[in-house]
């Protein structure tokens, strides 16, 4: 019975991590932010944690969509953020942070929470909540457009 008790105890004491979905390159906040800049590219954030409900339906619904998946790793660094951990991130400033602390810096206090923003750190878009195949469609044409307007002399 002991060993039994002490298996369930090891079990619950295990870190757990949220997820990011399957399939797409994501990484974590600072080295994305580091591969942004040497890319020139913007940065798609996913603020997510351990057991959101909406966290996983987003991943099922819309980021099992090819063309949502093709699209989002071609244009976009992608970094996910667990909102809740205390894992310690290096910011390209040499500041040390916690997940936990990037989460609460972009206001991702309640999850899911998808920001598009610059290399830098700046946000362009966010999206709060359940998210539709639709929705990040529509999202990444918004963010797409708005940088062809800004490229133009």
């Amino acid at each position: 019975m002991r060993a039994v008790l002490l298996l369930v105890v090891t079990l619950f004491a295990l870190p757990v991590m949220a997820e990011p979905p399957q399939g797409y390159p994501f990484l974590a906040f600072d080295k994305a932010m580091q591969q942004a800049r040497a890319e020139n590219k913007l940065l798609f954030v996913y603020f997510g944690r351990y057991g959101c409900g909406y966290c996983e339906k987003t991943n099922k619904e819309a980021f099992s969509d090819k063309q949502v998946r093709e699209a989002y790793s071609k244009n976009y660094v992608l970094a996910y953020v667990d909102s809740e951990s205390g894992k310690r991130l290096r910011l390209p400033s040499g500041e040390r942070v916690t997940e936990r602390e990037v989460g609460t810096r972009y206001n991702a206090f309640v999850t899911p929470v998808f920001t598009f923003m610059t290399a830098e750190g700046k946000p362009l878009l966010r999206l709060v909540g359940v998210q539709r195949i639709e929705d990040l469609r529509e999202a990444d044409s918004k963010v797409q457009q708005f940088l062809k307007k800004k490229a133009k002399p």
